[in-house]
């Protein structure tokens, strides 16, 4: 039987010795009988003693809960981030798709400021990264339980 996977009690013996042999939950014991014999009181098993390397003996409770942290996203500095390089301030905040996208948008502004077509489109994608870094690290705070 495998350990732990029946309850303790009197099964036929595996090893055919007796009629019957006492299964204690954990292992065979050396308790044998004909049929329907009454099983012998319970005895703990002795404790295990681990080498002296281990000088803490293991916790054999329950296994306590996991307990995930996360760090909160700064409003601040996701906004100084897109400020120097917009739309990176948003990919900070987790708003990556958005991020991308303000990044993209302004160097392709920068590249028509050259005929002076993109001057209103950097300032707007300027303006629009560090708006959105501020409130995507504030937005993620929140989804997290963290007020910032």
């Amino acid at each position: 039987m495998a350990e732990g996977s029946y309850p303790a009690g009197w099964y036929p013996d595996p090893a055919g010795v007796a009629q019957q042999r006492y299964w204690d939950g954990i292992r065979w014991t050396e308790h044998v009988s004909a049929a329907n014999a009454e099983p012998p009181p319970f005895q703990y098993p002795a404790p295990v003693q681990y080498p002296a390397q281990y000088p803490v003996q293991p916790y054999y409770g329950p296994a306590p809960a996991a307990q995930y942290q996360v760090a909160p996203k700064s409003p601040g500095l996701c906004l100084l981030i897109s400020f120097f390089v917009p739309g990176v301030g948003s990919m900070v905040a987790g708003n990556t798709g958005v991020g991308v996208l303000i990044l993209v948008g302004y160097i392709v502004s920068l590249v028509l400021t050259l005929v002076l077509i993109g001057i209103v489109g950097v300032i707007g994608f300027w303006i629009w990264g560090m708006v959105d870094a501020y409130s995507s690290a504030q937005r993620w705070n929140l989804q997290h339980g963290i007020i910032s």
